[in-house]
């Protein structure tokens, strides 16, 4: 499959390994991901092979059924270790996928080595998909898994002050997302947000947007593609929350600690990179790191990479001095 660059501006080059990397994943998947591809794409990202992994890990899991938006059943799953005692730092996991595809598996297993060797427990959330479940769906499901994870912390095990939320992409604007809900609704209190280059602007207005079209991955048009099956003709209008879309919000104070990252030539560059800056402004902490050569999705991707692996590396260390492990 051939790549066709549409941008309209000069783009920071990707990576040598990424740019080679690329190649292999263009014949896997397109450029742009149309309305009419997301029942196809949804196949593509069945859980399985992280559910093989976690057996082979030897790590349990558990399925819980709670009450979502408007009271309907989603389903939670929790992981850890078997013949866990104690209590330990706790992950409540959203997971990418552009709002419109994905699992909860997506995404859990960077966290496989906290439950190991930390004792820590991941609750991973199935949010409903857009455009079937347009929002507030999919950010209230996940407070909604949130709120139970909070309210069950010492069943789970689940140390009060030691408890973050994650995601990438999609997940990271619906973890953004609920972190203000949490701030907004008096908890559950969360000891940080892991943001790995989170969705959380659908204006479609930045630099790094008109840069990453028609090339590298996730690109504008499949962000609209996301953006409007969550919103539908509210999208660019102002009749949109600051929980869909983060970037929207005027008041960031009162947040936990944010990592944030993304990479320097993908489409949510510019809005990340403003995200912190904000977080400052209103006397917040945030860790920023814009990975040089970086398109959206690279540490997955392409892991060998060794901008990858300093990515990672750095998204580790920030959640271990957060959790204190």
């Amino acid at each position: 499959m051939t790549t066709t660059t549409t941008a309209t501006r000069p783009r920071p080059p990707f990576d040598p390994e990424l740019e080679a990397a690329l190649t292999l994943i263009r014949e896997q998947m397109p450029v742009t991901f149309t309305p009419e591809l997301i029942p196809a794409m949804r196949s593509g990202f069945a859980g399985e092979a992280v559910l093989a992994e976690i057996a082979e890990r030897g790590l349990v899991v558990r399925d819980v059924t709670i009450a979502g938006h408007a009271g309907d059943d989603i389903v939670v799953s929790v992981i850890e270790r078997p013949g866990r005692t104690g209590t330990g730092p706790g992950i409540f996991h959203t997971h990418g996928g552009g709002m419109i595809i994905g699992d909860r598996w997506l995404g859990v297993p960077m966290f496989f080595d906290l439950i190991e060797q930390q004792n820590a427990v991941v609750v991973t959330v199935e949010y409903r998909l857009a455009p079937e479940f347009p929002d507030p769906y999919p950010v209230e499901d996940c407070y909604a898994g949130l709120a139970w994870t909070g309210a069950n912390l010492e069943e789970l095990g689940i140390d009060a002050d030691r408890l973050i939320i994650a995601g990438g992409s999609a997940g990271g604007g619906l973890a953004a997302g609920t972190a203000l809900l949490a701030r907004d609704r008096s908890g559950p209190a969360l000891a940080g947000q892991l943001l790995i280059c989170p969705m959380i602007d659908d204006r479609d207005l930045t630099v790094s947007t008109e840069q990453i079209d028609g090339v590298g991955v996730w690109d504008r048009g499949s962000n609209l593609t996301g953006w409007n099956a969550l919103l539908g003709d509210r999208r660019g209008t102002d009749d949109v929350s600051i929980y869909a879309a983060p970037a929207r919000a005027t008041d960031l104070s009162g947040l936990p600690p944010a990592y944030i990252d993304c990479g320097s030539a993908e489409v949510f560059r510019d809005e990340d990179v403003a995200y912190a800056s904000r977080i400052w402004a209103a006397g917040g902490e945030a860790e920023l790191h814009v990975w040089n050569g970086g398109f959206h999705g690279f540490d997955m991707m392409a892991p060998h990479a060794a901008v990858s692996r300093a990515s990672v590396a750095a998204r580790m260390n920030w959640v271990a001095r957060i959790l204190g492990v």
